[in-house]
């Protein structure tokens, strides 16, 4: 476990010296927005692109976090402590922790889900953990927000929003009857005493586009497999991505969106080889559907180029077995842990930051044995945190 402590470690330095290169060139203008799913970039800027927020992610990526080694859950970026002495619990009963989720929709959440529930356990001070589920609906985790705010008698609720702005009146709300922690997705508000978030998704597409740039021969196809449009840290991703690949030699051959369905990424595949000869690099804002993508290489009878994907269990798995040439940028699910720890620092009248920014580690060919571990489902993400948690891995779908 410490050679895996020191290669997690490792790996933020190495997300910040993969984005070093684009941090000191920062561009005038922002990235041109995708025109469609068979267009590279469209006439317009994009609408999701603020040029402050990339040079700050970027600049992040550099820092070097403070904090425990080993544990990047509980670790800051450049944190401005606030006070939290109004919110210190008085009396010596169990602390009551309420959390209104957006929803276990997706494996990433589900997994995230896990950590936190045994992060609750580690915490004998929690007397009382409440989750609601609002099943991606914005009206549903209002009246969750409502409820628990209100009726639960909750010390400290924790709010990960399903939409930013519909969300943001119930948030303001509640601040002003508990502390409020927000974590994930963000509020059009800075009442919560603190928001936990990684660096994010400029961070997370510089790394994998600046990967490709280094791993493929000038002039070299790229294909950029997108989910959907419109999603404002995916359109982030392809943003900080678009602006390596307009930096450097290659070509994007072709953007297509694939909304996260394997089968349609093997389609939109097998057709850009069938159309362009050959494809020379693949990035993807989102590693779902990345072993979708390396089987229609494989059904093409064509080598798999570079590629990036995510830290899931089965992209891991392929890369080490198929030895390719990969890397996996992530939006680790560890950040589910840290929620936990801020509301019990708060109700202890204990500084957080308010902006509570995590490291955001890059699963590399170096490390990827560190984060590799055999009998875990196909769908876990490796940058969980979770190792030592109480039901690891059986709660988390895996084998002893």
């Amino acid at each position: 476990m410490n050679r895996r402590r020191t290669l997690a470690s490792a790996a933020v330095l190495l997300t910040g010296a993969l984005l070093a290169s684009c941090s000191s060139d920062l561009p005038a203008d922002a990235p041109a927005a995708a025109g469609g799913s068979t267009e590279s970039g469209g006439d317009k800027p994009s609408k999701f692109f603020e040029r402050a927020e990339y040079k700050k992610q970027l600049t992040l990526a550099r820092e070097t976090p403070k904090g425990p080694a080993g544990k990047p859950w509980e670790q800051m970026l450049e944190p401005q402590m606030t006070s939290t002495a109004q919110y210190a619990k008085k009396g010596s009963g169990g602390v009551h922790l309420c959390f209104s989720n957006a929803g276990v929709f997706n494996p990433w959440r589900q997994v995230g889900l896990k950590n936190m529930k045994a992060e609750v356990e580690l915490h004998k001070e929690i007397s009382d953990f409440t989750v609601l589920d609002a099943q991606g609906k914005d009206d549903k985790q209002i009246s969750d927000i409502q409820e628990l705010a209100g009726n639960k008698d909750c010390d400290a609720l924790i709010v990960s929003p399903n939409t930013t702005a519909t969300l943001t009146p119930a948030v303001k709300e509640a601040c002003d009857k508990l502390p409020v922690v927000v974590f994930d997705r963000g509020v059009e508000t800075d009442c919560a005493v603190t928001f936990v978030n990684p660096i994010g998704g400029y961070g997370y597409g510089a790394v994998a586009a600046d990967f490709l740039v280094d791993k493929v021969e000038p002039k070299g196809k790229i294909l950029a497999l997108r989910i959907s449009p419109g999603v404002d840290v995916l359109e982030t991703r392809w943003s900080a991505a678009k602006l390596a690949f307009d930096k450097s030699e290659l070509d994007v051959a072709e953007v297509k969106f694939t909304d996260g369905d394997p089968a349609k990424t093997k389609s939109v595949v097998a057709d850009a080889i069938a159309r362009h000869g050959s494809i020379d690099g693949l990035w993807m804002d989102s590693g779902a559907t990345a072993v979708a993508a390396v089987e229609a290489f494989e059904d093409a009878g064509v080598d798999v180029p570079p590629i990036t994907g995510e830290d899931q269990q089965d992209f891991l798995e392929a890369w080490k077995e198929k030895k390719l040439t990969a890397i996996a940028p992530t939006y680790p699910t560890f950040q589910w842990r840290t929620p936990v720890i801020a509301a019990l620092r708060v109700l202890d009248g204990k500084p957080v930051p308010k902006e509570w920014k995590l490291p955001q580690p890059t699963v590399t060919q170096d490390n990827l044995d560190a984060y590799l571990r055999d009998g875990m489902p196909p769908l876990h993400y490796a940058m969980c945190g979770c190792q030592k948690l109480p039901g690891f891995p059986e709660n988390w779908g895996g084998k002893k």
